[in-house]
């Protein structure tokens, strides 16, 4: 997802995936069914950044069909050119554009995570994807992206959500409160989970802004005990 979001911001006018032909993969991981459902769901994601999702096909083929490959590569090339330069048809600018999809991008790891039943999904036949995500589904997604935030009343700066993060997303040291780079975090929840209950200083955030960090000045913490006193 994230290449052909990259691509996009980048300027691309189409983005074309090809894969080997459904049911003839050589590998178990079966990656042409996933680069499928992927196309399908980056093709909604397109149209909520307001981009024509015809910018990108998906299509299969053997490495023994040059000829079949040269034709689909031409006649992609032709639909891109009579569709239009990036931006233009859709009454956007590429700054428009580039924002909207590197916000997206951001929560490619997220989107993963929360849709990986879906995502995760090999149907029997090409035609039963096309209807496997629904604008509206992928608006309410996005409506519901959670955020996660340290209370600063409650972190005694154990540093267990710091060690257990998978993308170093949270600042702290001893004695000071952690914070989350929100810029950094995906989403995963793997600092709610691991959060000790008898602390409970990670909260789940939706529909509401993530408060402002604290100062560094301000980040020293204060132990329940002391609180108590």
């Amino acid at each position: 997802m994230e290449f052909v979001l990259r691509a996009l911001a980048n300027g691309a006018d189409g983005v074309f995936v090809v894969g080997c032909r459904l049911g003839e993969c050589n590998y178990i991981t079966h990656g042409n069914y996933d680069a499928l459902n992927m196309v399908q769901l980056v093709k909604k994601l397109m149209e909520r950044a307001g981009l024509n999702p015809e910018r990108l096909t998906i299509e299969f083929m053997s490495a023994g069909d040059g000829i079949l490959f040269a034709e689909t590569v031409t006649d992609f090339v032709k639909k891109i050119k009579s569709i239009g330069p990036q931006g233009e048809p859709e009454g956007l600018s590429q700054d428009e554009i580039r924002s909207r999809l590197e916000e997206m991008m951001k929560l490619v790891p997220y989107i993963k995570v929360a849709m990986k039943e879906k995502i995760a999904l090999h149907l029997d036949s090409r035609a039963k994807y096309d209807d496997l995500y629904s604008l509206d589904e992928i608006d309410k997604f996005f409506e519901d992206v959670v955020s996660y935030y340290i209370d600063p009343e409650k972190c005694q700066a154990c540093s267990i959500c710091l060690r257990k993060c998978p993308v170093e997303a949270i600042d702290g040291a001893k004695g000071m409160v952690h914070i989350i780079n929100q810029d950094k975090c995906i989403r995963c929840g793997t600092c709610f989970d691991n959060c000790p209950p008898k602390f409970a200083a990670i909260k789940k955030i939706v529909h509401e802004p993530v408060p402002p960090p604290l100062p560094d000045d301000q980040r020293a913490v204060v132990r329940q005990g002391e609180k108590s006193a």
